[in-house]
């Protein structure tokens, strides 16, 4: 009996095995084709989806040209038009463009852009602080390779452009963070609808993981880290190398592709962090959040106990924030964005005015010798953002430089004098030396005014 079950088992399978071999014989045999024509057939057709593939990337390029050109303007454009690669220099920034194939070699940050002209060398560091030598010191360069040279093959294509950009700099201080690496960065390529990679150089993990929404809603793609995988050279249809900077939290809308404005730059972290309060008539509370941004290094305010308790009477709910919570930015966008008032001496946390709704009210405390720096560094910038501003000005009892030199001392009396013996030299007095002790008085007529105009406050029609 066993032996008769393995014969008929056998059988079945040899009848499976004999189908299958006469259906694959008629689909090869049976047609007009012989097997070598069939193999050709499927070789056109692989080759016509290259062929596709080949022309989608000349489609491609010409959408690239035509987004690149339009970061430059007069001889630059011509230049770029004209040989596929220019580059711009200012005061703060340098950019270099190329509207045609390049390959760039992660392994000694060198790119390489093909051309019929003259050999030539640049290095360009693409930060937006040029004119800042400690910032630079901390940014590497970057070697640009324009002609006709022989290139390393490529061992990774993309069919976006590269933007290059470093997270070196003065990253770690929120302000140099915004001011010279993310405003920059929406400057330079929102109008390219997020079809670009980044290839961040001096790449820092947690920069990356701290800016992701924003990362993320300028570009589809993963950013590149060249120390990731040094060896590998990448090739893309065009680049950026470095990043537009218009000035101290500027965005300067005729300058713009797409004339995008401040308001543009405001609409855009509300969309990226998920905010939802886009005017501050829009907080509803019984007490409006007033957010007091406090020090522990410089520009102490010493007695701030008393500064929360005179809030509180004036009927504000005080959150009294440092720095470790405004780490994590995602959940602190978020608060500040729910606040009608952000009060803050002179320092990187006001950056965070970016994140405020419409008509919200920043209060500055200037302490002395920073009356130009708390104007242009934070004030100015207020009002393109749609932002309210009222400064604090103290007086020289208020501060700890009075115990220090005395009354009639050129630090009180004549700050200029200070600056003029160079920067660092001021710094370490007015910015790093100098603590505050506010007449809660006097400070209280600000605080009132702050809470009137959030009063009066309606959305921009």
């Amino acid at each position: 009996m066993g032996k008769e079950q393995k014969k008929m088992a056998l059988g079945a399978t040899s009848f499976v095995f004999l189908f299958i071999l006469t259906c694959l014989y008629a689909a090869l045999f049976t047609s007009n084709l012989t097997p070598f024509e069939s193999w050709k057939q499927k070789l056109s057709d692989w080759r016509g989806i290259h062929n596709k593939k080949a022309d989608r990337t000349i489609e491609i390029n010409e959408s690239v040209k035509l987004l690149l050109r339009r970061l430059v303007r007069g001889e630059d454009r011509i230049k770029l038009d004209t040989t596929g690669f220019s580059c711009h220099t200012d005061l703060h920034s340098e950019l270099c463009l190329v509207n045609k194939p390049v390959r760039i070699d992660n392994s000694g940050l060198t790119i390489y852009v093909p051309s019929s002209q003259s050999y030539v060398n640049r290095t360009l560091k693409p930060y937006a602080n040029r004119d800042d030598g400690t910032a630079m010191s901390r940014v590497s360069p970057v070697k640009i390779v324009n002609g006709d040279v022989n290139a390393p093959a490529c061992r990774i294509t993309h069919d976006a452009p590269a933007v290059v950009f470093s997270s070196g700099g003065f990253t770690g201080n929120v302000f140099h963070e915004i001011n010279e690496v993310i405003i920059p960065l929406f400057i330079t390529t929102r109008h390219f609808r997020s079809r670009l990679k980044f290839l961040i150089t001096d790449y820092k993990p947690w920069w990356v993981s701290k800016y992701s929404k924003v990362l993320t809603h300028l570009s589809h793609y993963e950013a590149i880290n060249p120390a990731a995988n040094g060896n590998a050279v990448h090739c893309f249809p065009g680049a950026v190398i470095g990043l537009v900077y218009h000035g101290k939290l500027a965005l300067n809308a005729t300058d713009i592709p797409g004339g995008y404005s401040a308001f543009d730059f405001k609409h855009f972290l509300r969309e990226s962090y998920n905010l939802k309060i886009k005017n501050v008539s829009e907080i509803k509370r019984e007490k409006p959040i007033l957010i007091l941004i406090s020090r522990k290094k410089s520009r102490v305010v010493s007695n701030e106990n008393e500064i929360v308790v005179m809030m509180e009477e004036l009927g504000f709910e005080v959150v009294v924030t440092r720095p470790n919570r405004m780490s994590n930015l995602n959940k602190f966008a978020a608060l500040v964005n729910s606040c009608s008032v952000l009060v803050g001496a002179h320092g990187a946390g006001l950056t965070n005015q970016v994140f405020l709704p419409d008509g919200a009210v920043m209060v500055q405390v200037v302490p002395l010798g920073l009356e130009w720096a708390s104007t242009n560094y934070y004030g100015a910038p207020t009002k393109e953002m749609g932002v309210q501003y009222l400064e604090y000005k103290i007086e020289p009892e208020e501060s700890s430089l009075m115990q220090t030199y005395g009354r009639d001392h050129p630090v009180i009396t004549d700050p200029a004098s200070v600056f003029a013996k160079g920067y660092y030299a001021a710094r370490a007095v007015y910015i790093d030396a100098q603590n505050l002790k506010i007449n809660v008085k006097r400070f209280k007529e600000t605080v009132v005014q702050a809470k009137e105009l959030i009063g009066r406050s309606s959305p921009l029609n």
